[in-house]
């Protein structure tokens, strides 16, 4: 995934604290001239939709982990500097709209996602073997109460 942001007004702190904050989810962030991006991408297709974006100030967060993090850390770090903003992103040759790079940064973590997945199937055995036994008890139950009313 690359994201393009307006770096305009951010000093070399803030850059740092941007690249601190990416290195866990796999992401970096670099500064390039708009000239030398469309050079690269030059004849990739997969990468042509970047073309759009590359006007004024822009840095280039790439990220190869975990997508949603890197956004969310893209997000907070925004709403603490309040000085750099998202022009739009790239991911999987598809350009992403403002609304889309929000709607990926509100998805839960790899992590989460799998332990869900996990308690969810987890969940079905036990419901299955709860429904099987259930039978059985079921069955003496209604024998029991059976023999109970012939007794009176």
């Amino acid at each position: 995934m690359a994201l393009v942001l307006d770096y305009k007004g951010l000093s070399i702190k803030e850059m740092s604290d941007l690249r601190t904050r990416l290195e866990p989810s796999s992401g970096i962030c670099k500064v390039a001239k708009n000239t030398l991006i469309r050079k690269a991408i030059d004849g990739n297709s997969s990468w042509s939709g970047l073309e759009s974006l590359l006007t004024g100030t822009n840095a280039f967060v790439l990220v190869k982990g975990d997508v949603g993090a890197a956004l969310k850390a893209v997000q907070t770090f925004q709403k603490d500097t309040k000085k750099s903003s998202t022009k739009g992103g790239l991911f999987e040759g598809k350009l992403l709209s403002q609304d889309e790079i929000k709607t990926i940064a509100s998805l839960p973590s790899k992590e989460t996602l799998m332990a869900q997945i996990a308690g969810a199937l987890n969940a079905l055995p036990t419901k299955i073997a709860v429904g099987v036994n259930e039978v059985p008890s079921g069955l003496a139950r209604s024998l029991k109460q059976y023999a109970d009313n012939d007794e009176s």
